[in-house]
């Protein structure tokens, strides 16, 4: 993780938010007359990472993804989330095309490829686990692959187990729909702290609920990961707080106050 002036803090910390190009960051965050174009860039000057939502709703196109590579600087990673085609409308079936052509254009980004995410759709349960089974087990090896659990049913060992003869990580996930879960089912962790859209806005700029305690929390209990070398991908959602980037500073520092 690196801080705002560039310096390299922690090698094995890739930390940001879930999407950048938000319009109502800019005063708080971004300059206010900062082009659209020019986001990226700045985004990047203050964080090592990023998680795409937008590759959820639609494959970009293959100079998007030049323009992103071009905009960061070396080191900088973009997690990725498989397309909704893929997890929600085929639900991890019959979607070998469409796999096949999101893997190849994720695999534009080269080195900067971070960990790519099967965010499982709430319909998703515990009957369904011979589709994530087949579906894994056809992947590539070259790929970090994350999976995110949305019904309770799915929280097994059986589960887990698949997960860790994938060495696909299981998304730790902070939001009110689902138990926390810290099974460590990978070489790596990752977290997303998603908040609750029942609650904040996530579009005024500002910090609208109080999360402290939690990020507190999140410090002590990622700390012990980081010591031991695993690598941690973290991103903060704009339901959490209200106010990602604010969440990521609080957590740093939270992080070096921890013993």
């Amino acid at each position: 993780m690196a801080d705002a002036k560039g310096k390299r803090l922690m090698p094995n910390l890739y930390l940001g938010t879930i999407g950048w190009s938000y319009n109502f960051w800019k005063g708080p965050f971004y300059p206010k007359k900062l082009q659209s174009n020019k986001l990226l860039g700045f985004y990047a000057s203050h964080f090592n990472s990023v998680e795409v939502d937008g590759t959820f709703y639609r494959i970009p196109t293959e100079q998007t993804v030049i323009n992103w590579t071009q905009q960061t600087p070396k080191g900088f990673l973009f997690s990725l989330k498989f397309p909704q085609v893929i997890t929600h409308i085929r639900m991890l079936k019959n979607c070998q095309p469409e796999t096949k052509f999101f893997l190849e254009r994720a695999s534009l980004l080269e080195e900067k490829l971070g960990p790519l995410l099967l965010q499982l759709p709430p319909n998703f349960d515990i009957s369904h686990l011979p589709d994530l089974a087949d579906f894994l087990g056809k992947l590539p090896y070259t790929c970090r692959y994350v999976v995110e659990a949305r019904n309770e049913s799915l929280l097994t060992e059986d589960f887990y187990s698949l997960l860790r003869a994938n060495n696909a990580a299981l998304a730790w996930v902070d939001s009110p729909l689902m138990p926390q879960v810290d099974q460590l089912t990978s070489d790596f962790v990752y977290v997303r702290w998603a908040g609750d859209r029942k609650r904040v806005k996530g579009t005024l700029g500002k910090i609208e609920v109080n999360k402290e305690k939690e990020l507190e929390a999140w410090a002590g209990k990622i700390k012990p990961f980081l010591e031991k070398k695993t690598v941690v991908f973290g991103y903060f959602g704009k339901y959490y707080s209200g106010y990602p980037p604010l969440d990521v500073k609080r957590f740093l520092e939270y992080l070096a106050l921890k013993k």
